[in-house]
């Protein structure tokens, strides 16, 4: 079951952009949060979205069509 908690994380990813800035900013901290919240990610799992091309999820977020995303108010 684990690969669907991937598939939501990379979707996560380029449609919410308070969890990309801190994915962005400490990958390792936000992917543990996951886990202590339930989300099934194996070691080879969190591996392999630790290492994803930062600049090219950047890049994909800002294809999305902004209906589509969780805008983040966050000022810091």
């Amino acid at each position: 079951m684990s690969h669907r908690s991937v598939e939501a994380v990379i979707g996560k990813l380029v449609t919410d952009e308070g969890f990309r800035r801190r994915f962005l900013a400490d990958a390792s901290t936000e992917l543990d949060s996951l886990r202590r919240r339930g989300w099934e990610l194996t070691p080879v799992e969190l591996q392999a979205l630790q290492a994803l091309d930062l600049e090219a999820i950047q890049a994909f977020a800002e294809l999305i069509d902004r209906r589509l995303v969780k805008v983040d108010f966050a000022t810091e």
